[in-house]
């Protein structure tokens, strides 16, 4: 898709963003699978897609992972024998999933791609499922990814998008007070404070550019991803299922929800 100059500035300030996050998101990663997170979130994802494809074998299914950072999920899917492609903007989170992959012994089922998760360089119909953690809301032009992500599924296949109403608390008085709560509450438990760290005032800048973080969700998605002719439902308690204690003390206020949608 073509993209506005704006969108180009949010991009580039983006990349040189997570750029700077690689090495210590890939942490946060690296806890995820050595812990409780690694069973919980590889067990719902095989659940949703098996469902959808209950006649077929993992290596059968073509799944791509759209901004996947230093691999969490690829990984996952890649462990449960899924044919994985996964493509992040930033070359740093590449590097970062590969050695995470390498460790895990799945590097040779994924294949890697530096793209923009705006404007994807496959073929139209490429692919079974597409899965999402987290991205949506920090894209200058999230309908527009949505259109792109439905392009390259094949018909019949399975959107799966996991993301939440992150830094709402910029813009609305409630969703402030939530995240003080959530900050202190932390604190109090003796729990890392994720709220916070190195150059998350960067963050702040670049949420208070883009649109859905002044915007309700799940619903925009369901609106949007209707539009596009997809068959859409969601789970806002999603978050009960995959998130640990130390995500729920810290992110409470911002729950995790899935969208779930059939082309």
């Amino acid at each position: 898709m073509e993209l506005t100059e704006t969108s180009e500035e949010i991009i580039g300030e983006n990349r040189a963003y997570w750029t700077g996050r690689a090495e210590s998101y890939s942490e946060i990663n690296r806890t995820e699978l050595s812990g409780d997170s690694h069973e919980k979130w590889e067990e719902h994802l095989c659940d949703q897609i098996e469902s959808r494809f209950p006649d077929r074998e993992p290596s059968e299914i073509s799944v791509l992972e759209v901004g996947c950072g230093p691999g969490f999920l690829s990984i996952l899917l890649a462990e449960a024998g899924y044919r994985v492609s996964a493509i992040d903007l930033t070359a740093a989170m590449l590097e970062k999933a590969k050695e995470n992959s390498a460790d895990a012994g799945v590097l040779d089922k994924i294949t890697f791609y530096e793209m923009n998760a705006l404007d994807l360089e496959f073929e139209g119909e490429s692919f079974d499922v597409v899965v999402s953690r987290n991205l949506t809301w920090d894209l200058p032009e999230p309908e527009g990814a949505y259109e792109e992500w439905t392009k390259v599924l094949k018909p019949g296949g399975l959107l799966l998008n996991f993301d939440a109403n992150w830094y709402h608390y910029l813009f609305f008085d409630d969703a402030l007070e939530g995240f003080e709560a959530d900050r202190i509450n932390s604190q109090a438990q003796g729990i890392l404070d994720r709220n916070r760290g190195d150059n998350f005032d960067v963050m702040e800048d670049i949420a208070r550019m883009v649109p859905l973080s002044k915007i309700s969700r799940p619903k925009w998605d369901v609106d949007v991803l209707t539009g596009l002719g997809m068959n859409c439902t969601t789970d806002v308690d999603v978050w009960k299922k995959l998130w640990t204690k130390e995500d729920v003390v810290n992110f409470s206020s911002t729950p995790l929800f899935m969208v779930s949608a059939v082309k």
